[in-house]
This record gives structure tokens, sequence and C-alpha cells, in this order.
């Protein structure tokens, strides 16, 4: 087995680090938060670089150790986060820029949901992996990512004001307190 070096380390971030960096800003509150993380991030890889095999990909390894920072520093500072108030809803015209906007609010919403949740979004949808491969990144179960990816869709519906795939609410006065539809004749 081949030992890396540090042109490959080099490479390997010129390569990757853009990529690397739209994860670690997924996964934190701001831009400069996610830096720092990757920065970190990529100085323990480096650390351990001559120890890893050249056949294999490093890029989950290093996923994985922003996940694990993220999870970390989100339990440090879960006393100092801020308290976001719900704002009143609008209900403007759709502008040109509607998808640039929507794309802001979930990204908001994304960063409101707890950072084990979000690791599983980002890497199952952002970042198009796999439940296994997401599994494996996360080292936790299948089901495990399962469970995560559909709580936190569900918290993203309900914070985003839609109720499933239809986009087709029934009344409140038909909704069971689970949120499933009961075949009640409407009121009228």
């Amino acid at each position: 087995m081949r030992r890396r070096d540090d042109e490959s380390f080099v490479e390997f971030v010129a390569e990757r680090g853009t990529a690397l960096l739209r994860t670690a800003c997924l996964l934190c509150a701001s831009r400069a938060d996610a830096e720092d993380m990757l920065q970190t991030a990529l100085e323990k890889t480096y650390r351990h670089w001559a120890r890893l095999s050249t056949e294999s990909d490093p890029e989950p390894y290093v996923r994985r150790i922003l996940v694990n920072l993220t999870i970390s520093r989100a339990r440090r500072w879960r006393i100092l986060r801020e308290v976001n108030m719900p704002s009143p809803p609008e209900k403007p015209a759709v502008s040109e820029t509607h998808t640039v906007e929507l794309r802001g609010v979930l990204i908001e919403e994304l960063r409101r949901l707890g950072p084990r949740q979000r690791a599983v979004l980002v890497l199952r949808y952002w970042e198009d992996q796999t439940e296994t491969e997401t599994a494996r990144i996360l080292g936790c179960s299948v089901g495990t990512v399962k469970s995560q990816a559909a709580r936190g869709l569900a918290r993203l519906r309900e914070r985003l004001g839609r109720e499933g795939p239809d986009d087709d609410p029934a009344p409140p006065d038909r909704r069971k307190p689970g949120g499933r539809r009961r075949n009640v004749p409407a009121k009228g």
C-alpha cells in the first residue's frame, strides 16, 4: 500500500474543496462558520493523511469529520442558540426571483433542524447519496437514516406550511390529530 503525500493532499483540496465547502455551508448556520468547520476538518484530515489508503476516496472521511464537528458544535452552542420567532404569513404574487427566494427559505429552515436530521437531509438529498452510503458516512443504520430523513422532511413541510406531496391540505375540521385525513362528509 502506497502512502499519501503532501502533494496529493493539496491536489485533493484543490479538486474537492468547493464541493466540501458547499456541504459545510448546508450543515452550518453561516458561510463563515462553514469555512471554519471545513478548515478544522481539513486540518484533522491532514494529520491523518499519510495513514489513509491510496485506493480509497478520502472525501467520505472528510464529510464524516464535518458532520461530527457540526454535531459537537451544536451540542456546545445549544444554550446560546438564537430564538426564531415566526413571522406573519404573507402571500405575495409569485415574483421572478421566487425560486431563488424559495431556496433561501429552504436553506434557512434546513439550518433550524437538529444537526443529525440536517446531516441526513444534506447527504441524502443535496449530495445525492444513497441511504446505504449516508448510513456508512454517519456511522448508523439504514433505518436510522430513513427515520431521520422522514422526520426532517416532515418538520420542513410543517415549517414551510406544506401538508404533503399533493400540496392540497384538507380543511382543519377533517384532520385527525396525527395529520391524517378522515373520511367525513363536508359541512355544508
